[in-house]
């Protein structure tokens, strides 16, 4: 077998051909990429907004790993960029149909008001515009990293909340089992941990959204890397799910252990970040333990070190004689029409987009919300600052009814003119467990005759405890004429609407009462579904159909 090295064959023009020839092919490379500069220009425009919420995600400690995925990208495409030299390839029509349904896509999302199917598009575009410069076949050689990229990609806000809230009160339920294993006294209600003289609040931070997402990206880097079969690649991906959950448990757990010993400061400041970093360390020694292990079940031959189980695979260079298409080739026409394609959205994009919807004209303010709802009378509170913050919301109203012979209902209602990208309205079925309370029942029911709507109207109706307290919470979005309990198909009728009616307001309602001693919950059902009845044939003033 020989061992002298392949030879690869470069883009400049060969010294036996004419001067005239040679000028020739550099003004055509020099003409081609600056298409390709023009066109990235134009990209960068197109995406500005959502470049931007992008860079702003990755300095949040869920996505703190997206900087470094568009790097590591860059490095392995580096890496395989001299593999075309070895193919025959040109650019492909088809990567013109890719750039059109991203740019499809784009519209979807800037309709929808989420980033992350706008971070979608943008992928599908880059994938596309490739697919015109060097084809399907070239693109080939570069399958993972372009997949790999998507792991720099948010999931969108509402998923991260409803993801966030379930593993809070996975952590928290952990770290008490954890103290409970060592003999420490621990009490949980909700995502709140009561260790007697202290409690401690397992908060969206610590839920391990920090841990699980990074982790992943890195596990499948690991596993792309891992020089072993497939199952045992997908076994070793697929364990970093529950090795970032029950490592977050555990150093919730720790960190009661450090709160008795040592005060609150244990939980907060610099402290509390080191421990982060130091179970997240913890998790990769972990996950390398794993690998050893599968590397060796099913083996026969030879154990090998960790160096040789590791490592990028093996790039075939091999060059036909009757290949002469340089990688610098890229073909013009295709890219020339995808640009014509991106240039055609600029001039469009200002039409869809949702948060420039004028509000509604006859729309009423919620502050006019009346006080006086039949033999009800109503008390308004405010919420602070940093809710209003927190919630984006253009206008609502929080009040508590109260009567002679029933207990009092509290009504609350957000409103939202239009979307805003990047933020959500947030569900009770989220912010429930924040302040400590803890979901026993979530169901949807049916509304009976006596609240005075539909009788086959669903509401969503979610028992909540705290402390040996209970309630009994009822909640729906309004959102123009449609009445849904769904947090998914509120952002497909936003999307619909949006493109039909022009159309992208809408409002959380939710109603709650207590469930007082020597009462039981059809008793709270009754009056709820009382003030449902009251309250809902006024929305359409507030909340136009």
């Amino acid at each position: 077998m020989s061992t002298q090295p392949t030879v690869l064959r470069q883009s400049l023009p060969s010294p036996s051909e004419p001067p005239l020839i040679q000028s020739s092919i550099q003004k055509n490379a020099s003409l081609r990429w600056a298409t390709l500069a023009v066109i990235m220009t134009v990209l960068g425009y197109l995406y500005a907004d959502s470049l931007r919420f992008l860079g702003e995600s990755w300095l949040e400690d869920n996505n703190s790993h997206g900087p470094f995925i568009p790097l590591i990208v860059l490095y392995m495409m580096w890496l395989r960029w001299p593999t075309l030299h070895a193919i025959e390839h040109r650019g492909s029509w088809w990567g013109v149909s890719i750039v059109g349904l991203g740019l499809c896509v784009y519209a979807v999302g800037q309709f929808a008001a989420m980033h992350a199917v706008v971070h979608l598009s943008l992928w599908m575009v880059i994938v596309g515009l490739l697919g015109c410069a060097i084809g399907f076949v070239g693109i080939r050689r570069f399958t993972f990293p372009l997949l790999y990229l998507l792991a720099a990609v948010p999931l969108p806000v509402f998923l991260q909340y409803e993801l966030s809230s379930k593993l809070q009160l996975w952590s928290s339920a952990l770290g008490v089992g954890f103290l409970h294993a060592i003999g420490v006294t621990a009490y949980r209600e909700g995502n709140v941990i009561d260790l007697g003289p202290t409690q401690l609040q397992v908060v969206e931070a610590c839920s391990g959204l920090r841990y699980l997402f990074p982790l992943m990206a890195l596990t499948l880097l690991m596993a792309y890397l891992y020089r072993e079969s497939f199952w045992k690649r997908a076994v070793l991906v697929l364990s970093s799910i529950p090795i970032s959950i029950l490592l977050n448990g555990f150093r919730i757990g720790v960190i009661g252990i450090l709160v008795g010993f040592y005060g609150q400061a244990a939980a907060e400041g610099f402290t509390h970040f080191f421990e982060g970093w130091i179970f997240f360390v913890a998790s990769l020694a972990v996950l390398c333990g794993e690998m050893w292990v599968l590397a060796r079940v099913g083996s026969a031959g030879p154990r090998r070190s960790f160096a040789e189980l590791v490592g990028l695979p093996a790039v075939e260079c091999a060059i036909p004689p009757n290949v002469v298409q340089p990688a610098a080739a890229m073909s013009f026409a295709p890219l020339v029409v995808a640009g014509g394609l991106l240039a055609v959205t600029i001039v469009a994009a200002p039409t869809i987009n949702p948060e420039e919807f004028p509000p509604p004209p006859n729309r009423q303010q919620l502050v006019d919300f009346p006080l006086q709802l039949g033999g009800w009378t109503g008390v308004t509170s405010p919420l602070e600052r940093q809710y209003l913050d927190a919630l984006a919301l253009d206008d609502y109203v929080m009040a508590d009814y109260t009567t002679a012979d029933r207990r009092p209902v509290n009504v609350y209602v957000a409103y939202y003119l239009s979307p805003k990208k990047g933020r959500s309205s947030h569900s009770p079925k989220q912010c429930i467990p924040g302040g400590g309370w803890e979901i026993t029942s979530f169901e949807p029911t049916r509304m009976d005759h006596r609240s005075k709507v539909r009788a086959d109207q669903e509401i969503n109706r979610v028992v909540v405890q705290k402390d040996g307290y209970k309630q009994i919470v009822y909640y729906w979005f309004k959102q123009r004429d449609r009445w849904i309990t769904s947090e998914y198909l509120v952002k497909f009728f936003l999307f619909w609407d949006s493109l039909t009616r022009h159309r992208a307001d809408g409002a959380l309602v939710r109603l709650s009462s207590s469930v007082h001693p020597g009462e039981n919950e059809a008793s709270v059902d009754e009056r709820l579904q009382a003030m449902v009845g009251l309250v809902t044939p006024l929305l359409a003033r507030y909340v136009p159909d």
